[in-house]
């Protein structure tokens, strides 16, 4: 649900004064757990430490961000792939193509000029 227009758009104060306080090239690593602040045009440059629930995702913010709720930016839950035997045989049969490629384009012969 979109929030109200009127109200404007939530930054977490103590984020705001972070950022209004520093300045981008000098800033480092902002750590924020706050995952909710939308990202404001004075954001632009900073790199944000955002908390994932375990760990601070880096984060560098760029115009195109502008709008968005910087928890967009670090994602919360890791995808292990699916299957088991097959999809290992599988991974594995496709790493072996790799090889076999990777050797077969260095064993020709450069062609001359």
């Amino acid at each position: 649900m979109a929030r109200s227009l009127k109200k404007g758009p939530f930054i977490d104060a103590k984020l705001l004064k972070k950022v209004k306080l520093l300045k981008p090239s000098t800033a480092g690593v902002v750590k924020t757990w706050a995952r909710r602040s939308q990202i404001s045009p004075e954001m632009i440059g900073f790199t944000f430490g955002v908390h994932n629930g375990k760990t601070h995702v880096e984060v560098l913010v760029s115009e195109e961000m502008v709008g968005h709720r910087l928890g967009e930016f670090s994602p919360t839950k890791k995808f292990v792939r699916h299957g088991g035997k097959m999809q290992k045989e599988l991974e594995a049969k496709k790493q072996q193509a790799e090889i076999d490629a990777a050797k077969a384009a260095k064993a020709a012969p450069a062609p001359k000029k």
